[in-house]
């Protein structure tokens, strides 16, 4: 009962950048949303019969005027089908727009066109006919601020309609750039890049004529020019470009430093070209180019990149002036290219520039603002909108193994590579042991056991003789000064929280893991009735309790109850009318209260606990959610009692912490509600949040450090990757609910809109001139 959205364009196994880009931003929505939407595709056919994919539903022949005609026809009489995205290439429809425009106004579904070029200075005829496909549709998508502006301007398209989504780019693996080169025998090289389908409109030719004074001033200089030539071309004039280009290269005595890899290169090896790059080098002469998949694809990558001056050029490298040169001047190319090279400093500035740029553009970001969309469209439409259900990521320990030495878990990365001079913490080591411990429980993954020994020994190691732990140790495996100078408390706290999970796995876990942690926390106890710090003393509660159901005993109890006493005390102290909180401010983390005592109650039965955990956790959700999603405190604020103030940058623990809560919560009182919210809560990582961006990255399986007001902040460190699999590991506890609560509602929602659907039958058939269903 999904509704259908189709896409009109070219399509593998057809070689188009446009057919891929379809493709990618198709999987990419499959992938990130799930039961929202059944995607099917219009494809447009060539001369060749190609063997289409089971998503190819529809085929379009723009020689045949009756093909026009006929998908208008089906498209109408599909009762599902509620939206259509046309892919828009003005090349695809040549000497047949005009059956193109008439295909569009007899669409009587919503359509929303996708210009892929839109041409500055248009003749009369032209911007009559862009006019026209304007008006027969409800939408509209470019991917630059410069195409929205010529839509205005040239050809008077109304604002509201228009949507600047960018072309998406590929999540990478960041890996090393030399170890790249040493594998593709380049070792000791300056690569220079360039690739896709070729063609003479990519003018390499302006780079070979640069390359001797490039290689005067950088002999170890290789060009690597990849990609084979486009098949319309092929068709057409054979491979006489690629044939002159190597003729050139001969003639300039540059077979040393000139390297054609004229095959296609798959997905994972292009990436991998484009990593080990030094420079690439975008040379289109089309000034009317307004984007380009080679060049988002580089900067994806990280490629430092000069080229001539497309507007999608001049909008990404706006603030790298020396980065853009004019068509066909290889004398300026050769200038920039030699200056590049020459400032290891800037390239490395301009390598993470473009991660940082070219974050929002992953696909998995591009499927979220095209559905999001999709869903505006709809909804001013007379059927039901879609429900945007966030597909679960598979579990990936990859960036989490490689954060991890045989020491510990190391505290910060630049972007996805460790940052070994940053040392370590407890605190992240104690999140790591349970979130191992969490993932072992569920996956009884063998490899998890050699990990949960390093995450207790690194706890083990910073145990002191007195009873309490320090938190911070330098890359050499020395404790630092912090350790002397800031509050231990909340790390002691958390290793107490951790000690205790593991010991709760008592009965899964090899005996000598348990042993090892329980005469840890037996020696921290009595150090722990001592803490005070709210937050502190919620991480030793949630400790005991875990401790507790495995292992009661008077002391732990005992621990237990002076703690959750405490937190009464401050909760009696400072609550009113409509401030139901343990403080006068609400910082972060702060789910921790209420779950404490909601453990405590569950260690002791004592009803004052489970009701102020009731009442403080119902404040919170009031001042946390809302109807758009998740409302987080902000790091770098507090809410005050009194009016509540919002905030921007996000952190995942804070996320990561809500979730548990909320898990805690529903296991006590089987409230689908807080399930619900425990799953919007964790939408966060994937998109939904105020800046509709993916944190978790599917690629590496870190997470990113969080949300400004703006960006992302893209580094993963430990903390943060740790949240993101500690919630992660949690909504999978509670996921075959979840499934269920969902079903139902999609049973609900599926069945008011067949009715609507049944409703409309009259109308539909008017529209489509009475042809039977």
């Amino acid at each position: 009962m999904l509704p259908e959205i189709t896409f009109l364009t070219s399509y593998p196994p057809r070689e188009c950048g446009i057919a891929t880009f379809s493709e990618d931003l198709i999987n990419a929505l499959n992938k990130q949303f799930n039961h929202s939407f059944q995607l099917t595709v219009a494809a447009l056919e060539t001369e060749e019969q190609l063997d289409y994919p089971k998503e190819v539903q529809y085929l379009l022949n723009p020689a045949d005027p009756k093909s026009f005609e006929h998908l208008a026809e089906r498209i109408n009489l599909n009762r599902m089908l509620e939206l259509v995205i046309v892919q828009h290439e003005f090349g695809f429809y040549k000497e047949h727009e005009t059956n193109f425009v008439q295909l569009l106004k007899a669409i009587k579904k919503p359509v929303i066109v996708v210009f892929h070029t839109v041409l500055p200075n248009p003749d009369a005829l032209f911007q009559v006919h862009v006019m026209d496909i304007i008006t027969s549709c409800r939408g509209i998508i470019v991917m630059t601020e410069h195409a929205k502006q010529l839509l205005l301007t040239e050809y008077f398209a109304p604002e509201e309609l228009i949507t600047v989504i960018p072309h998406g780019t590929h999540l990478v693996t960041h890996l090393n750039k030399e170890a790249l080169k040493e594998r593709h025998e380049f070792a000791g090289k300056r690569i220079l890049t360039t690739f896709g389908l070729m063609n003479s409109g990519k003018n390499i030719e302006m780079t070979l004529q640069a390359l001797p004074t490039i290689i005067d001033k950088n002999p170890n200089v290789l060009f690597l020019v990849i990609g084979k030539t486009h098949p319309e071309i092929v068709k057409r004039e054979g491979e006489s470009y690629r044939q002159g280009l190597k003729e050139l290269t001969h003639q300039l005595g540059l077979q040393d430093h000139v390297q054609f890899i004229d095959y296609y290169v798959a997905l994972p090896d292009l990436l991998n070209y484009l990593q080990l790059t030094d420079v690439y080098l975008f040379t289109s002469k089309d000034p009317n180019q307004t984007v380009s998949g080679t060049f988002s694809y580089a900067l994806s990558c990280g490629c430092p990149i000069i080229s001539t001056p497309i507007p999608h050029a001049l909008e990404i490298l706006e603030d790298q002036h020396k980065m853009i040169v004019p068509f066909s001047n290889s004398e300026k190319l050769s200038e920039s290219v030699n200056y590049l090279l020459g400032e290891e400093e800037l390239l490395a500035e301009i390598q993470l520039d473009a991660l940082h740029k070219m974050a929002m553009t992953s696909w998995n970001n591009v499927a979220i603002q095209t559905a999001l969309l999709f869903k505006k469209t709809m909804r001013k439409t007379m059927y039901k909108t879609i429900s945007l259900d966030y597909r679960l990521p598979k579990f990936n320990l990859q960036h989490l193994v490689e954060m991890t030495t045989d020491f510990g878990m190391i505290q910060f990365s630049k972007i996805n590579q460790p940052d070994s001079e940053s040392g370590y913490t407890l605190d992240d080591n104690a999140q790591a042991l349970i979130a191992i411990c969490q993932h072992y429980k569920l996956t009884k993954d063998e490899t998890d056991l050699k990990l949960i020994d390093t995450y207790l020994s690194f706890i083990e190691f910073c145990l002191q003789p007195q009873g309490y732990f320090f938190n911070y140790v330098n890359d050499k495996k020395a404790f630092t000064e912090q350790n002397f100078t800031g509050n231990l408390s909340d790390s002691n706290g958390r290793a107490i929280w951790a000690l205790g999970y593991l010991i709760s796995l008592k009965n899964i876990l090899p005996e000598s893991y348990f042993l090892r942690a329980e005469k840890v926390i037996k020696i921290s106890i009595n150090h722990a009735s001592s803490i005070h710090s709210t937050r502190a003393m919620s991480f030793v509660i949630k400790g005991m309790y875990y401790y507790h159901s495995s292992t009661p005993t008077v002391n732990c109890q005992s621990l237990v109850t002076a703690l959750a006493n405490r937190l009464v005390e401050m909760y009696v102290h400072e609550s009113s009318e409509g401030w139901e909180w343990f403080e006068s401010y609400v910082a972060t983390t702060n789910s921790l209260l209420p779950e404490a005592l909601l453990n405590a109650y569950e260690v002791t039965k004592n009803p004052i606990y489970r009701s102020i955990a009731k009442a403080s956790f119902d404040f919170l959700l009031l001042h946390t959610f809302s109807d758009s999603g998740i409302m987080l405190i902000s790091n770098k604020g507090r809410k005050q009692n009194g009016p509540i103030q919002k905030y921007t940058t996000e952190q995942p623990i804070n996320v990561a912490y809500t979730v548990l809560m909320l898990g805690q919560f529903y296991k006590l009182f089987q409230d689908d509600n807080y399930l619900l919210k425990l799953q919007t809560a964790f939408n966060w990582f994937l998109g939904q949040n105020h800046l509709q961006r993916m944190l978790y990255n599917p690629c590496t399986g870190g997470c990113c450090d969080g949300l400004e007001e703006n960006h992302v902040n893209l580094n993963q460190s430990a903390e943060s990757t740790l949240s993101y699999l500690m919630a992660r590991l949690t909504i999978e506890t509670y996921k075959h609910e979840l499934v269920k609560i969902n079903q139902l509602s999609n049973q609900l929602l599926g069945g008011m809109y067949i009715n609507q659907r049944k409703m409309s039958d009259s109308e539909e058939k008017n529209q489509v001139g009475g042809y039977a269903k």
